[in-house]
């Protein structure tokens, strides 16, 4: 009578499948990283041999000044970022994309006339690199996730996300206007 208990040939079963899972995974070739995670503003958020860390994300209803302000279709986010080239050879940094809560992308703008410190559209980094410099986006303000890249091939690339939160802070342009001041000698 060697005949095993019915309870314990589902536990049996249950533990081989979620072995073989574990292994399916651990063994699947994906690099560390390849998941996409995630990272809050102000961390060191390192994918493949580059080092991100997002300082800061300011919202702008406009570039520049008078007749030659830029206005965007929505609104303009400008993110400082800093960029750290960990490995010894040339890597080309992309132009990056933010996900909305919906899962909706959108890529960053080619053209950064009127921001200070724009990182450049097309940006080759050397070994051992860093730069600082500001990305911009034409979006609906919300809060966003900046996916960020190590440069590599599609098949390849390594990906990781940085929290973009929603901060309104107050825009120079929106502000209320100062109060008028009674002309002196005016009846107060």
């Amino acid at each position: 009578m060697n005949q095993k208990s019915p309870v314990i040939q589902p536990r049996r079963h249950f533990l081989a499948l979620a072995g073989a899972s574990f292994l399916g995974i651990a063994c699947s070739g994906r690099k560390a990283g390849a998941g996409g995670m995630t990272f809050r503003m102000g961390e060191r958020a390192t994918v493949g041999k580059l080092i991100y860390n997002v300082t800061e994300a300011q919202w702008k209803t406009n570039l520049g000044d008078g007749a030659s302000a830029r206005v965007p279709e929505h609104r303009f986010l400008v993110v400082r970022v800093t960029v750290t080239n960990s490995g010894t050879d040339q890597v080309a940094m992309p132009l990056l994309k933010i996900f909305d809560a919906n899962g909706n992308s959108y890529l960053e703008q080619d053209n950064g006339e009127g921001v200070e410190g724009w990182m450049g559209f097309l940006r080759m980094m050397s070994g051992v690199e860093t730069r600082e410099g500001a990305l911009l986006f034409d979006v609906v303000p919300a809060s966003y996730k900046l996916q960020i890249t190590d440069g590599g091939d599609a098949e390849n690339e390594i990906v990781g996300y940085v929290d973009i939160p929603l901060q309104l802070e107050s825009d120079p342009v929106l502000s209320e206007p100062p109060a008028i001041q009674p002309a002196p000698g005016a009846n107060q």
